[in-house]
């Protein structure tokens, strides 16, 4: 049975290469694949990983209707036997919708790919639709670490260098460039509670078990 599958995890996790895997994988065995993101970092139209691999995407912009999209690339002589969805959690929940209507209506896999909560902890809309619509939900196996060592549960966003937690929920940054403008990193949960990012625990000399005490 086709199937709409959300794989999460933290930024950083290898989310988007998984998607190319999947959509090289399925290549090789002679099927057609559309590919749909939002605000990938190589750019419009583009899905990229952190590996240096990138290929061409559909953008999906806000009032896109994904479901239309598809029907109407068939109905003109094209072939889709799945999607994949990179950056899910950037989508509208009404696109998350038409996703669900894909495999329910077209018959077709749907393989989402996002993170669930931004920098202030809170669920993304796509993401939070995607938990109480997808068939199956996955969490990437590649974990991410903080500073720390332990395992990354956390995203944070900095800017110039130092920890936000209030802004903007979409922001587009690198966790490749933290020390930028406006960048993100993978925190454990103590230490973004705690707002210890690499560079201010650095700065302070800090270890793991070391850290400031504060009232919450």
């Amino acid at each position: 049975m086709p199937e709409l599958v959300f794989f999460s995890g933290t930024m950083d996790c290898g989310k988007s290469t998984l998607a190319l895997q999947i959509a090289h994988n399925r290549s090789a065995r002679g099927l057609q694949g559309l590919i749909f993101t939002r605000d990938d970092r190589a750019g419009e139209g583009k899905l990229s990983s952190r590996l240096g691999l990138v290929t061409d995407a559909v953008e999906a912009v806000p009032g896109m209707d994904l479901y239309a999209h598809v029907v109407d690339l068939v109905s003109q002589g094209g072939r889709v036997d799945y999607l994949i969805v990179d950056e899910a959690q950037f989508l509208e929940p009404e696109q998350i919708d038409q996703l669900a209507r894909v495999v329910d209506d077209l018959g077709l896999d749907v393989f989402s790919f996002g993170i669930t909560t931004d920098f202030r902890t809170k669920l993304f809309p796509g993401s939070r639709r995607l938990i109480e619509l997808a068939d199956r939900l996955e969490t990437l196996q590649v974990e991410a670490m903080c500073w720390c060592g332990a395992r990354a549960t956390h995203n944070a966003r900095t800017v110039g260098g130092e920890m936000v937690v209030e802004g903007e929920q979409v922001v587009v940054g690198d966790v490749s460039s933290p020390a930028a403008e406006v960048g993100y990193e993978v925190l454990c949960r103590r230490h973004h509670r705690r707002r210890v990012t690499s560079a201010s625990a650095h700065a302070g000399a800090l270890s793991p078990d070391v850290l400031p005490v504060t009232s919450d």
